[in-house]
């Protein structure tokens, strides 16, 4: 039966709630067969071993529908199970137009939390249609469906409140390109790894805090990306290049990497990582992580040695917007169908770029701008905001 054939038709609401077992689902419904009804909707909720259990079926010919509710309340009550049944005409009404999904991570999610969000939704004219979680681990994350306003204003309003209560949201329009093939790029120092590679080459020049400066300087966009990077580099001529084994065995993964990857792989996804850092590192990284794109700066070496100078193409914040257009076309997707992940100033022009860009515990300058935030410091956390369940990532782990 069609929606329009059903819209002035009359129909019971049938709820059940109570203890979960097995058999409720299919016992309520053999017992509503007996009345030849039609179902128009289902749905049903398990909550701490608590079932919620709502049909939507036509209303029953004559005086059938009182022995029909005489007979759901007697089953019911047999199971020690709670019934409800509301007349009523037709189906839920239409969902507005502009439908998103608003994922909210927390770490934990509190009630005030979550009572902002909701406020904040319904105060833009959005309503929420379904509630679902995500995640329970290693951060709570749970998923809105909204209806009723457009993608844009609704991200821009959740964005401003999410940076007021601490939590993390996403917002992205709804539709089947949420989990088409996509391609994700992220930068890897302070992102996909935990360090900051021209560090460590430069704890090993003994030069480490002047370093450290100057990159903390051009991550905050104080200072040209292109002179800071030839500036660190300078000071590390004369390095015996087995330095680059030293640093590839220090390197240390950000938490959920590998979990990120595997799963994403296993999804269909293609991944790939641009990196104002070396090659010497990242084609290490995606040999072993076995990502399908790879760009970096390299470091020069002659006779043995670093020359404190760099060669090819600067892999600057436009090479790594450039790099993500050259990595989606090579794969196929559309740029709307990209996802970045950064977390320095040299990272906004490839987060702008991609369909979604997610600041990964960022500078500020970088949460303002991105078009959501992860502030927790699991880079797996990354795989809610694209709808992905916990459960789906722990399968992708034994498959």
């Amino acid at each position: 039966m069609s929606a329009s054939q059903t819209s002035d038709v009359p129909t019971l609401l049938v709820k059940i709630f109570g203890k979960d077992r097995p058999g409720i689902t299919a016992g309520l419904f053999d017992t509503l067969a007996a009345y030849s009804v039609d179902v128009v909707d289902i749905e049903q909720v398990v909550t701490r071993g608590r079932i919620v259990l709502c049909a939507l079926v036509t209303q029953p010919a004559g005086a059938a529908e009182g022995e029909l509710r005489a007979t759901v309340h007697s089953w019911a009550e047999s199971l020690r199970l709670q019934a409800e049944i509301l007349s009523g005409t037709g189906d839920n009404r239409p969902r507005g137009s502009g439908r998103s999904h608003v994922t909210v991570l927390g770490h934990p999610l509190t009630a005030e939390s979550t009572a902002a969000i909701a406020a904040r939704i319904t105060s833009t004219g959005g309503n929420i249609d379904r509630i679902f979680r995500l995640a329970k681990y290693p951060v709570t994350a749970v998923e809105f469906a909204v209806s009723g306003v457009e993608t844009g204003p609704l991200r821009t309003a959740l964005a401003t409140e999410a940076a007021q209560i601490g939590v993390d949201v996403a917002v992205v329009s709804a539709g089947l390109h949420r989990r088409a093939q996509r391609l994700v790029v992220m930068d890897v120092d302070s992102t996909l790894i935990q360090d900051e590679v021209i560090e460590l080459f430069a704890a090993h020049a003994g030069c480490e805090a002047e370093v450290a400066e100057v990159t903390e300087r051009a991550m905050r966009g104080e200072l040209d990306f292109e002179q800071s990077l030839h500036a660190r580099v300078s000071l590390l001529a004369g390095l015996d290049a087995s330095v680059v084994d030293k640093v590839r065995a220090e390197v240390r993964l950000t938490p959920g990497a590998r979990t990120l990857i595997r799963t994403l792989k296993s999804l269909g996804y293609q991944v790939g990582v641009v990196s104002g850092g070396f090659t010497q590192v990242t084609d290490d990284l995606q040999k072993r992580l076995g990502l399908d794109f790879a760009s970096a700066n390299t470091l020069e070496i002659v006779d043995g040695k670093l020359t404190g100078r760099v060669t090819g193409e600067i892999v600057d914040r436009a090479g790594k917007a450039r790099l993500l257009r050259r990595f989606a076309a090579e794969a196929g997707v559309p740029l709307d169908q990209t996802v970045a992940i950064g977390d320095g100033a040299n990272d906004l022009d490839m987060l702008n770029a991609a369909g979604l860009g997610v600041a990964f515990n960022a500078k500020p300058v970088v949460r303002e701008a991105a078009h959501t935030a992860v502030n927790v410091p699991f880079l797996d956390a990354v795989l809610y905001l694209l709808g992905i369940t916990r459960e789906e990532v722990e399968a992708a782990g034994l498959s």
